[in-house]
């Protein structure tokens, strides 16, 4: 991987880890705090899928093997998994569908 790639990689991840709803509240919706369908967990939730699709949306130039790391979809099934949000949401799609897109042009 280019230096560049590792760069865009590492950027990459803080951005998404810092509103990532799985590693500070999923906890709390398997301690029963929380709900799954708690409005502020769907809204977070929702804001993330849009950061991460933004992320992908950024990666051009970026080889398939950084995109890989960056594969949503084990991130998606946990939360459609637990209730959090269905696999039909728009947001959902549309983070799948750049992510494909993100793939079909890596170099």
């Amino acid at each position: 991987m280019s230096e560049s790639g590792e760069e865009y990689l590492q950027r990459a991840i803080a951005t998404l880890s810092q509103s990532d709803p799985i590693i500070k509240l999923l906890q709390e919706v398997k301690l029963g705090r929380m709900q799954p369908t708690d409005k502020g967990l769907r809204a977070i939730t929702e804001a993330w899928l849009g950061t991460y699709r933004q992320v992908l949306q950024s990666s051009n130039g970026v080889d398939r093997n950084a995109l890989h790391r960056l594969n949503p979809l084990p991130r998606l099934e946990v939360l459609i998994t637990v209730g959090v949000i269905p696999a039909d949401h728009p947001a959902v799609l549309s983070l799948s569908a750049a992510f494909e897109q993100a793939l079909a042009g890596a170099r």
